[in-house]
């Protein structure tokens, strides 16, 4: 049987798998952020120019936004739990091999562990809602989701602290063994009857769930939700620096307060969006329109940035167990290459905010703007988030 099944001893609290997930997911996702805190070791490490170096950080975007869904396609029918278990060997190895080999090897390894982390993610979300009750899907996700907002704000800032001790490689060996831990635990961890399908899916099935207009409208506000947030969150560090004048010892504790909220936000997400997926979807888009306007402000003080940066975390995350909840309802029997595209969506989302903020920063606008560009994005989502709640009937 597919689902795990429930029982009234049980339901108070999650399966052990699904935080298993949610562990994986933060050990591979390091790997995303902890890069920019070392990227000038890198490029003087391999004699590159800081330009080259940034180009592994696109290379790894460009592997989760191009490769993910037609990993998705050729792994529909391995049971879940060896698609789990392959993904993260997949993306243990590039990892390594990259730390081995010269830029170009590097470069290679970036983007077929992008592939190999997309392709973790999406299944990892589907095999999440398989053992829990339906009910309880949004919560599921929420949980597995908040460990990419662990490695977001802990696993990169703590592999960049250990890449100083050591060099700038050691960050990365860590997450090649906290990813093969991963494997270990989804092996023990997760029942091998709850982690496959029972159903034989079809590409077939997967491409007619990819053609209704409901999902991509989903999709569209999975990456305006997405950059409207995480163009501040990007930005936050510099402006703590310049704008607010806080010293440089503190400004990490502020960018973890983001994370603080973010865990918050997925938990009362995750509780709302079971029931009430549209309460979630709009009340987080308005408030991070509304916390982007506030910071534009709030960023002049110390005592008006801290709680702002930790609402904006709530509010962020809010919405991103609710948008899972509705594209896996909108999928229904063949969720898998519908949950790759949602990441390839926030992938998107996060990848296009350096291009967004650099036409108002290069025309002299203050770093301020981009709070502001975040609020307009948070805004035009609304429209879809309507049309969505208009459609499901």
């Amino acid at each position: 049987m597919d689902t795990m099944i429930e029982t009234p001893t049980n339901r108070s609290r999650l399966p052990a798998g699904v935080y298993l997930l949610g562990f994986s997911l933060f050990a591979m996702g390091s790997a995303e952020f902890l890069l920019a805190g070392v990227l000038p070791a890198v490029a003087a490490d391999l004699d590159v120019t800081l330009s080259s170096a940034g180009m592994l950080i696109t290379a790894f975007a460009l592997g989760v936004v191009v490769g993910g869904p037609p990993f998705a396609v050729l792994s529909l029918r391995w049971p879940r739990r060896t698609a789990l278990v392959v993904t993260q060997g997949v993306f243990a190895a590039a990892i390594a091999a990259g730390l081995l080999g010269d830029y170009s090897t590097l470069l290679v390894s970036r983007a077929i562990a992008g592939v190999a982390y997309a392709g973790f993610f999406a299944v990892a979300s589907v095999t999440a809602i398989r053992l829990v009750t339906p009910d309880r899907n949004a919560r599921a996700s929420g949980v597995v989701i908040s460990g990419l907002s662990v490695a977001m704000v802990a696993g990169g800032p703590a592999g960049t602290l250990l890449g100083h001790f050591t060099d700038w490689r050691g960050g990365f060996w860590a997450v090649v063994a906290l990813t093969v831990a991963g494997m270990a635990a989804c092996v023990l961890g997760l029942p091998a009857a709850g982690a496959a399908p029972t159903a034989k899916p079809g590409v077939a099935g997967e491409l007619a769930t990819m053609r209704r207009p409901a999902l991509w409208n989903m999709l569209a506000v999975t990456i305006l939700t997405t950059a409207a947030y995480m163009i501040t969150f990007n930005y936050l560090a510099a402006m703590l620096a310049e704008v607010t004048g806080l010293a440089e010892i503190w400004i990490p504790a502020v960018l973890a307060l983001f994370g603080v909220g973010a865990f918050a936000g997925l938990s009362i997400g995750g509780r709302i969006a079971d029931r009430r997926p549209h309460l979630a979807l709009l009340g987080g888009t308005v408030a991070v329109a509304v916390l982007s306007l506030v910071m534009v402000a709030a960023v002049e003080q110390v005592w008006a940035v801290v709680p702002a940066v930790f609402a904006l975390g709530v509010a962020a995350f809010v919405v991103n167990p609710a948008i899972y909840g509705r594209v896996f309802a909108i999928a229904g029997t063949a969720p898998t290459l519908a949950g790759a595209t949602t990441v390839s969506a926030f992938q998107l989302g996060i990848s296009v905010t350096p291009v967004l903020a650099a036409a108002p920063l290069a025309w002299g606008a203050s770093l301020t703007s981009v709070s502001l560009i975040g609020a307009a994005l948070a805004v035009v989502a609304v429209p879809f988030v309507l049309l969505d709640r208009a459609g499901r009937g």
